[in-house]
């Protein structure tokens, strides 16, 4: 996508304050394998794009909305997740290894084979997700909303009592 730099540039400038600037609009962009370590997407539409592969280390996603969108294969480690929408987002193979998910919602989100290893789930709602073979091993379940979510194969929390 040849104008993301500038989507960004105007997202900060809105994050900022300035009425030069506007929320990035990323609603179904194909961003398959983009580079966006380090980002600042708070509060952007993000919703459907396609985001497989792409490189989100360290990110801020916070309140992010990506409802349905495509993360397979995507690096999100420390990425600053906290009330963002993923509610059937695709993370399938993703790394989110030491991401903040506080709060985050993934009703039916797709996890299969995530590595989530010392992520924070604190309050996250996991309703009906889709975690077979995930990896929460040292992940901070504490008060995560878990019904109907689907954990077969999943390397739990050490102590982790169902």
């Amino acid at each position: 996508m040849k104008d993301l730099p500038e989507i960004l540039k105007l997202h900060q400038l809105w994050l900022d304050g300035d009425l030069a600037g506007c929320r990035a609009n990323l609603e179904g962009a194909d961003l398959t394998g983009a580079d966006l370590s380090g980002a600042n997407l708070e509060g952007a539409d993000l919703k459907g794009a396609d985001l497989s592969r792409a490189d989100l280390y360290g990110a801020d996603l916070t309140a992010a909305k990506l409802t349905g969108a495509n993360l397979t294969d995507a690096y999100l480690y420390g990425a600053d997740l906290t009330d963002a929408k993923l509610s059937g987002a695709h993370l399938t193979d993703a790394y989110l290894r030491f991401a903040n998910l506080t709060d985050a919602y993934l009703y039916g989100a797709y996890l299969e084979r995530a590595d989530l290893e010392g992520a924070n789930l604190e309050g996250a709602h996991l309703e009906g997700a889709h975690l077979y073979g995930a990896k929460l091993a040292g992940a901070h379940l504490e008060g995560a909303h878990l019904f109907g979510a689907h954990l077969s194969g999943a390397t739990m929390p050490e102590g982790w009592d169902q």
